[in-house]
């Protein structure tokens, strides 16, 4: 019993860990895509960061993406349309990914 036990502990560790990932990239992501937005709405400095924060944040309003894509096409409406945006969002998600992962390596 005692091999199904580890087992089971190791497949609940590594989704954990997999959960924990999938957060901390899609955190990232949002960050860069608030980066990305705040450039062109021609926010710098300061006032970039404090855009990028409200980018993420708008992540936790509810479950999926629709949240953080609903905030940057309303925000980028004229200047980005939603096929831009969501090729972005999954552009952003691969970069935020391999940040990720190299920070953890």
């Amino acid at each position: 019993m005692t091999t199904f036990d580890d087992r089971e502990r190791s497949y609940e560790a590594k989704f954990a860990h997999d959960a924990d990932l999938r957060f901390k990239a899609e955190a990232r992501r949002n960050r860069l895509l608030g980066e990305w937005a705040a450039e062109l709405l021609g926010k710098s400095g300061d006032e970039a960061r404090s855009y990028a924060l409200t980018v993420v944040s708008s992540d936790f309003e509810e479950p999926g993406d629709d949240d953080v894509f609903r905030k940057l096409a309303g925000d980028l409406e004229g200047r980005a349309d939603a096929a831009t945006i969501r090729a972005k969002m999954a552009e952003m998600l691969e970069e935020a990914k391999r940040q990720v992962i190299g920070e953890t390596s």
